[in-house]
């Protein structure tokens, strides 16, 4: 009779899977809340300890960890070696292996848990017996993942046993579940201690889906998520339209990004290849996309919109009038939802904007690489600023460049965005040059750009963009100062009556 060893935490779809088990004809050896699970159903089980022929101890932090286990598990059975020991010291063969692992993402993630209860919960018997029978997975099929059940008892019950091929997918499968298992643990110790760029970098990821292709066509791309639920496109719910694409979600995320820098605020961002087309804010929903579209009608279409009120029959209709790719919002109203859905591809997607940026670093690969660091999330008060010109900003000035200051730091350097009235009236994106920058700005904003402010991501190492912004009519300039040329900026605003403040941090993004 075949023999196979059953522990879970995850006990989905546990009964049918073993009840397959059983009418093949195999014993079952199971452990704690598993063996109580399978008893409870009438699936008659064989205790660990009568296995080993050792009690369970210490709470049961021992109670797999014998040889008569991880023998059964590692014999290589075409070994004569191997097998004559194990006939002497009267080990019986282990034929197949489900376990999966105590529950330790999800014990970090309680609300109040204890330092001690996450301890607890980092498995050691689990993770040993399935690296033990994925090693020998020439001769035992380890399932870690509910999902394979019922390939695994197709196979079974066909041809008696499972192929080759089959073995060696689970066991690769097993070593990614345990690596990523290891990586959790080894991430909650490592912010517990507080180091921060580690001599191992241990990160890990769940898949959330396949993506059609990536940036081009030729490319293939999937989309993962991190292990902590946060204010994250991974975790906002679909609800109409085709599936993203690997553009889509770079776009959606880089609009999520800006849209949280306008928290307490009723604002829409429009997004076009991860640079800002239009962000407004307003006493509404319905006037903040107004001011949004009204930026670059041109630009945004086929473009990210993401909002952070919920979307009502009045602004849905003006959503339906443009092709868009993707709406992000808390919520749609029922009206608005059936507006919005008659267009077949268009994705609907709700996020939680209140949820937290739970992720403390961002990561950018380069070939064979990583690149690690803090994430921006600088929030810039009015009192941190510094007047360095002869005029400060009014009232009205200083809301409008604190307005700049936040869109400017999610533009591509080098960066210059020019607002007026709650809104974006010019954006120049990704110049080599800053005046570059300023130029397509000011092109954009055309007569708008007269009684508007400018802001830069970086300080101006020349006055050519300053004496740009004179003769467009911008009347107040944030900017984070630092040029060894700085006076000769100043000196240009003075000449002309500009306002300008320095902010003392500069938000390159590359």
């Amino acid at each position: 009779m075949k023999r196979a060893l059953v522990s879970v935490s995850d006990k989905t779809n546990l009964i049918e899977f073993v009840s397959g088990l059983k009418e093949l004809g195999y014993e079952i050896i199971s452990t704690g809340g598993t063996k109580k699970a399978l008893d409870n159903a009438g699936l008659d089980t064989i205790g660990i300890s009568e296995v080993t022929g050792f009690p369970e101890i210490m709470d049961g932090r021992v109670k797999t960890l014998h040889p008569k286990v991880h023998g059964a598990l590692l014999c290589v059975r075409d070994n004569p070696e191997h097998v004559r020991q194990l006939q002497e010291l009267g080990i019986d063969y282990i034929d197949l292996v489900c376990v999966n692992l105590y529950p330790f993402k999800q014990t970090v993630q309680k609300p109040g848990v204890t330092h001690e209860e996450i301890i607890e919960n980092i498995d050691i018997g689990g993770p040993s017996m399935l690296r033990s029978a994925s090693k020998n997975y020439r001769y035992i099929p380890v399932i870690v993942d509910p999902n394979d059940y019922d390939a695994v008892l197709k196979e079974l019950r066909e041809m008696g046993e499972t192929c080759p091929v089959t073995r060696e997918f689970l066991a690769a499968k097993v070593f990614r579940h345990t690596a990523a298992y290891d990586a959790m643990i080894a991430d909650y110790l490592t912010n517990k201690t507080g180091e921060k760029y580690p001599e191992k970098l241990t990160i890990t990821f769940d898949k959330v889906q396949d993506l059609r292709y990536g940036e081009n066509p030729h490319q293939s791309a999937a989309f993962y998520k991190g292990m902590k639920p946060s204010y994250s496109l991974a975790n906002a719910k679909q609800l109409h339209g085709k599936e993203l694409s690997y553009n889509n979600i770079q776009d959606g995320n880089a609009a999520i990004e800006i849209l949280k820098d306008f928290e307490g605020q009723c604002a829409v961002v429009g997004l076009k290849h991860m640079n800002p087309c239009g962000v407004g804010i307003g006493a509404t929903l319905e006037e903040a996309w107004d001011k949004a579209y009204e930026a670059d009608p041109i630009s945004i279409f086929g473009g990210i919109v993401a909002m952070n009120e919920p979307v009502n029959a009045a602004v849905a209709e003006k959503l339906a009038n443009i092709f868009l790719e993707i709406i992000i919002a808390p919520y749609f109203e029922p009206a608005a939802f059936e507006i919005l859905s008659k267009k077949k591809n268009i994705r609907l997607m709700e996020l939680d904007t209140t949820l937290e940026v739970t992720t403390k670093y961002k990561y950018t690969n380069v070939n064979d690489g990583l690149l690690v660091q803090d994430i921006d999330d600088h929030k810039l008060k009015e009192e941190d600023l510094r007047c360095v010109t002869n005029r400060k900003p009014t009232e009205e000035e200083m809301k409008q460049l604190l307005f700049a200051w936040k869109v400017v730091k999610h533009v591509k350097s080098n960066a210059i965005v020019l607002v007026k009235d709650n809104m974006t009236i010019g954006v120049g994106a990704g110049q080599m040059n800053r005046v570059g920058a300023a130029k397509i700005a000011i092109e954009q904003a055309g007569e708008k750009a007269k009684g508007s402010v400018m802001s830069s991501d970086a300080f101006f190492p020349m006055p050519d963009t300053v004496e740009e912004a004179v003769k467009a009519g911008v009347t107040a300039i944030i900017q984070p100062g630092g040029s060894i040329k700085d006076q000769l900026s100043i000196d240009v605003c003075n000449e002309h009556g500009i306002a300008m403040v320095y902010t003392g941090v500069r938000h390159f993004k590359h």
